[in-house]
């Protein structure tokens, strides 16, 4: 089991530990909603150490991800961030991702913490058409990164205190290294996945103190608090964004899984699963993901049953919570063709009783 750069301070801090992705994480420190409402107002901080980093160079950098990656990565330009997927070649996702660009020639994948083994094979796997050595120009990073994310609509102000370089004004989905709390070479980015706004921070395991100390010094007047595990999957649902695992996996489609706008279809981009997923696209598919709410009072969970007012099975639960701010049970699902439209009647069974849902559009919550 691996502790991050930031394990003491969770433990001194009174974290609920637990073993996530291989790695001892914080479920929670003052509960689920107050760490969840207190990202959505002010500030929360998330150790996302266990994060996998791949680095990607040379000059066959960006045919390589053209080919393993869904989204068109030529029209990210230095400093940009993308969010992708890496089609399985069987229909299927092997995982969801960011893919940074440095330079034509540099590029940082950040992939999920439980399947850095697989997406490293994959990319060794695809790697071997290119003039890309592993080890050399395709190089797994995670042990060495320490990543916090700061996130919340106060998060870019209290940060702007530990950096001279400004960054208040950054657009979403971009990065910069910079000088950062007194670390050189800081990777600081407007990403984050809780729909909150905010910024990621990537350091050296050894500076990961420091810039704890730092974050927690500089975000004080701002109410600011560590968040877990927990807080991190509720707010990420309320925004309606996948989770690799429950929404997303080797057997759905980015299609499926309403993901077709990081699936690009441009004549000069061939991809894996590029005819397959055109296919889908162009004849339709007989599942697809939405979101719905509880009518009728229930929390609904991962993997339970969705059926019609006949009691006939429509679909399956993958994410369900009871939404912090909406204060109503909220989840995602995937429904068979014929329920797909927003404000459809479903059920959610739940301990054998169908209680009333209806399908919406995501994100649940806008502030």
């Amino acid at each position: 089991m691996k502790n991050t750069a930031f394990t003491k301070f969770h433990e001194e801090a009174g974290a609920r530990m637990v073993h996530f992705a291989g790695h001892n994480m914080p479920l929670e420190y003052t509960g689920i909603n107050d760490e969840h409402i207190n990202v959505r107002t002010r500030i929360g901080v998330f150790d996302v150490s266990h994060m996998g980093e791949f680095w990607v160079t040379g000059p066959d950098a960006l045919a390589f991800l053209q080919l393993i990656t869904s989204n068109d990565v030529s029209i990210l330009t230095d400093g940009k961030v993308q969010y992708s997927c890496f089609p399985n070649g069987k229909g299927g996702i092997v995982d969801d991702l960011l893919v940074y660009r440095f330079n034509a020639r540099k590029y940082l994948l950040v992939v999920n913490a439980a399947n850095i083994e697989k997406d490293w094979n994959w990319c060794v796997k695809n790697a071997s058409g290119f003039a890309i050595v592993p080890g050399k120009d395709l190089v797994n990073a995670s042990d060495d990164v320490a990543q916090l994310a700061v996130q919340g609509p106060l998060a870019l102000k209290a940060m702007q205190k530990l950096t001279e370089t400004p960054i208040t004004g950054m657009e979403y989905y971009t990065f910069m290294e910079i000088d950062f709390a007194g670390i050189k070479n800081v990777i600081f980015s407007t990403t984050g996945y809780t729909g909150a706004g905010g910024c990621e921070i990537y350091v050296k395991n050894s500076d990961g103190p420091k810039l704890w100390n730092a974050v927690f010094e500089a975000g004080e007047e701002f109410g600011i608090k560590p968040a877990g595990l927990a807080a991190r999957d509720t707010l990420r649902l309320e925004m309606g964004y996948c989770l690799y695992g429950n929404d997303i996996n080797d057997t759905t489609s980015p299609i499926e899984a309403g993901l077709g706008w990081i699936t690009k279809f441009n004549d000069s981009k061939n991809f894996i699963d590029k005819d397959l997923l055109l296919k889908q696209k162009n004849d339709g598919v007989n599942k697809r993901l939405r979101g719905f709410i509880m009518i009728d009072r229930g929390i609904p969970r991962q993997h339970y049953e969705v059926v019609d007012s006949n009691g006939n099975n429509i679909g399956e639960v993958t994410s369900g919570t009871m939404s912090p701010m909406l204060k109503q049970g909220i989840g995602m699902a995937y429904l068979a063709r014929g329920f797909w439209k927003t404000d459809t009647e479903i059920f959610i069974r739940i301990r054998n009783k169908d209680l009333k849902a209806k399908v919406v559009n995501v994100p649940f919550y806008i502030k």
